[in-house]
């Protein structure tokens, strides 16, 4: 049986109809598959709980926020059909994420890369430090942003996904992040960044969860056709891991 910390953490708490999500794992919060089932399935279990208005979703610790899949069941994919899995985990949390019936506010303390980058844009609010400065690497590794694509373009804009895409190697800023419209707010340390996350959410709250519930579907509208096109996009990465290039490139960067 893997050890926790192999395959992660997940806690959640609810008080005062807040229900706050934190996920973590030792290799800078990335994801193994098993984590990704686990958080699609808490928020799915949160979207049904009567007592619960606002998720807010967070990672553990003060270094990155979340460094997106795991190398290490990347480099162990050996065929097509297990790469298609793989990948199909961020489509399902993802979707899992959209379908919700709670608005998602998202605290971003640090460092966003691939994956956590598109769970930061799946999220209906997002606040985050100075420090969260985001990439999408992946072009890097031999694949690219295929899943995540339609939730980012959907929040900053095909242009700007265009931009981080393209320049795999670099780091966009907080402050970039922001203009784009994917973080509401940013703040110079997690303690301000903690502050708002408690105001905003309990603001929120204390509206009717009804309301909530309506402007939730409205916000996401027209993405009905993703329960589909992100498990056609998981294909295309699970097909991509497979390459020498990339099985090259995830050796070097996990040296």
């Amino acid at each position: 049986m893997p050890s926790e910390n192999s395959i992660g953490s997940l806690v959640t708490t609810i008080d005062n109809k807040i229900a706050t999500v934190i996920f973590g794992h030792p290799s800078s919060n990335s994801f193994p598959r098993e984590l990704l089932d686990r958080l699609t399935t808490e928020f799915n279990n949160l979207s049904a709980d009567p007592t619960v208005s606002v998720i807010v979703i967070q990672s553990e610790g003060s270094g990155a926020f979340c460094a997106g899949a795991s190398f290490d069941e990347l480099l162990a994919v050996s065929n097509e059909s297990e790469g298609t899995e793989f990948f199909s985990g961020f489509a399902h949390l993802i979707n899992a994420m959209r379908l919700c019936s709670k608005l998602i506010v998202g605290r971003i303390h640090g460092k966003a890369v691939g994956g956590g980058v598109g769970i930061a844009s799946a999220c209906d609010y997002t606040l985050a430090t100075k420090n969260a400065s985001i990439k999408l690497s992946e072009l890097a590794i031999g694949i690219g942003p295929f899943v995540i694509e339609p939730v980012v373009s959907k929040k900053i804009g095909k242009t700007a996904m265009a931009e981080m895409t393209l320049a795999a190697h670099e780091w966009k800023t907080a402050d970039w992040a922001a203009a784009k419209g994917l973080y509401a707010n940013t703040f110079e340390t997690i303690e301000a960044l903690d502050t708002a996350i408690a105001d905003f959410s309990a603001k929120l709250s204390s509206y009717n969860p009804e309301a909530l519930a309506e402007m939730k579907k409205v916000l996401w509208d027209g993405t009905q056709e993703w329960k589909t096109l992100l498990l056609e996009r998981a294909s295309i990465s699970g097909r991509l891991v497979l390459s020498d290039f990339t099985k090259k490139a995830l050796l070097q960067f996990k040296k």
